[in-house]
């Protein structure tokens, strides 16, 4: 948005309805949060149906309201596995860790890890690892909130990051667990009405306008259409097409009609592009051009070596889901092992319905707003399909509408994450009072602000697909192992985490900092790097075992009882003289 643009008032009414109400009902819980298992876990008092909503709230990331649809747009039915894993991962915690886990007792991961194995050391590697897979989650959301209002509004994009991350950071240190649970159930509903309402509504149109999804043909432009280049981009054309063109294309300088033949050409930043209505549109490199490929499997993400990526990301996102430490914490909150299956299994439904319509927007993005395929940023296209496509007052208020959901995306899975990294960090390198989680919040939300401001920006699910690699490769094999096998050990946790951990973290570090610049670092390590899973993964679970064995006098001696607490039904009380020692001073 130009500054000699109207400002969209209906968008900013939207967008600030949606922060204050997040502001308000948080206030609302911290009048109800005033002891310490408060802040932590809601002094486990939530049910499953508020649990579930306010889990699907905060799961529901920017990832996931802004990336999905547009991963969809850009690279067609290979990306279909990014929500089916989002949501097919809540399957392994309903079967394997969730009544466990809670009937462990524990706070927090790192609790868990020491009750489980009886060592500081692990608990200490295990708050490290959950503090870091938390701070690269936050990234993300607080570079999609400044993308967000600097589509919508034509701010600074650290402007958005710097509000989302204070209307955060304050919700938190004012109420801790409490205060969020109402606030994520709320967001949630929020979010599935500003996502379902525009998808429905542009069905309507879509079955009114006769577009065919699966022609041999590129997407194309329906009117004149500029698209001004703000970073360099390659794209490729797959037939001739001719565009008014200023600025640098393929390494010479462009002023007028420029003939763009199959194939690639690198566009410069700064250069601005005119489609004539009906041209073909160039596609970012990588993805699929013409829309018979985008509607066929096979394809992957860009690259080479496209079913590697696919079974990688699958396995990131199936076990990812089992290490995500603010979905972890919110299973400590149930009352009972029970209300845990409970909770999992109404979270998968709750998923499932939402994942339906960013499926549909995606769809529709790469029919209306195929620009976006041009610079590759398509994660713009929720936001900008309503007003592109239904136009007047109409428009706007469907604009609106995704602009509130938006925010209370990025508000409702920064606050979780921003509990649980407060939490281990309270409770495991501070003293645990209540005053200690304000300092960890406050400290805990500015570190991955100033990272946002700092490293990349990449496609949302891409980098989010990163964080579940992280979490899979460290947190879900301590968790899994720890839970249903009595040959773990302190040392092969610890080994596995380790290993695990430095395969799929450095390759997070190196795709967030740019990823490879050399020629000869392409194929394999580029595709590896970029989806590790399948290399991390496999990694950390076997270290694990390995070690384990070589280390089995390191066992518990108490490893029965530890079973017993984990595995017994809750009316048995086996469990309750650890519940009391825990909330106790």
């Amino acid at each position: 948005m130009t500054t000699d643009q109207p400002i969209p008032w209906l968008t900013l009414a939207g967008l600030a309805a949606a922060a204050v109400a997040t502001v308000a009902i948080g206030i609302y819980g911290v009048r109800l949060a005033r002891t310490t298992s408060d802040f932590l876990v809601a002094s486990r008092s939530v049910g499953p149906g508020w649990n579930a909503a306010a889990i699907s709230g905060e799961y529901l990331s920017a990832a996931s309201f802004l990336g999905v649809a547009g991963l969809i747009a850009k690279y067609g039915a290979d990306a279909l596995w990014y929500p089916i894993g989002f949501t097919a991962g809540y399957l392994g915690l309903l079967l394997f860790v969730a009544a466990p886990l809670r009937r462990s007792g524990a706070y927090t991961v790192p609790d868990f890890a020491e009750f489980r194995l009886g060592s500081r050391r692990l608990r200490t590697l295990a708050m490290l690892v959950v503090a870091a897979v938390c701070a690269l989650y936050l990234v993300p959301q607080l570079q999609g909130a400044g993308l967000t209002l600097n589509i919508l509004l034509g701010v600074p994009t650290w402007v958005g990051a710097v509000v989302v991350g204070l209307i955060v950071i304050g919700n938190v240190v004012g109420g801790g667990m409490r205060s969020i649970t109402f606030v994520q159930a709320f967001q949630y509903w929020l979010k599935l009405t500003a996502v379902a309402i525009p998808a429905l509504v542009l069905s309507v149109y879509f079955f009114g306008d006769h577009h065919e999804l699966g022609a041999a043909a590129p997407p194309t432009v329906s009117e004149q259409t500029t698209v001004d280049i703000t970073t360099d981009v390659v794209v490729q054309v797959s037939e001739p097409v001719t565009v008014g063109g200023s600025g640098t294309i393929d390494g010479a300088p462009a002023s007028g009609d420029v003939l763009l033949e199959p194939g690639e050409h690198h566009l410069g930043e700064g250069t601005s592009m005119t489609l004539e209505a009906g041209a073909p549109v160039p596609v970012v490199a990588g993805a699929p051009a013409d829309n018979s490929d985008w509607i066929a499997p096979g394809w992957g993400f860009g690259g080479d070596h496209p079913m590697y990526q696919v079974y990688s990301l699958i396995l990131a996102t199936f076990l990812g889901t089992l290490g995500l430490p603010h979905v972890l914490v919110r299973f400590y909150t149930n009352p009972d092992g029970r209300a845990a299956r409970l909770t999992s299994l109404a979270v998968v439904g709750l998923l499932g319905v939402f994942y339906l319509f960013p499926t549909l927007l995606g769809v529709f993005a790469r029919l209306y707003v195929p620009q976006l395929l041009i610079t590759g940023t398509s994660d713009a296209a929720v936001l900008l399909l309503p007003g592109s496509v239904i136009s007047g007052w109409a428009g706007q208020l469907l604009a609106a509408l995704v602009a509130a959901g938006a925010i209370a995306a990025f508000l409702s899975t920064s606050s979780g994450l921003l509990v649980s990294i407060a939490g281990v960090l309270s409770t495991d390198v501070l003293r645990g009072r209540i005053r200690d989680f304000r300092i960890a919040a406050v400290l805990a939300g500015a570190v991955p602000l100033v990272l946002s401001l700092a490293v990349t920006s990449l496609d949302l699910s891409r980098t989010v697909g990163l964080v579940f690699a992280v979490a899979a490769s460290t947190l879900c094999p301590l968790l899994v192992l720890g839970i249903w096998w009595r040959g773990l050990t302190a040392a092969g946790a610890g080994a596995g985490m380790v290993a695990g951990g430095l395969v799929a973290g450095c390759a997070a570090g190196i795709s967030v900092l740019g990823g490879f610049t050399v020629d000869v670092w392409n194929g394999w390590p580029a595709a590896m790097v970029a989806y590790p899973a399948a290399v991390s993964v496999p990694l950390a679970f076997v270290t694990m075992v390995l070690v384990s064995k070589a280390t089995k006098r390191q066992i518990p001696a108490d490893l029965s009882r530890i079973f017993t607490r984990m595995h017994a039904p809750e009316r048995l009380g086996v469990g309750s003289d650890r519940e009391r020692e825990l909330r106790s001073p």
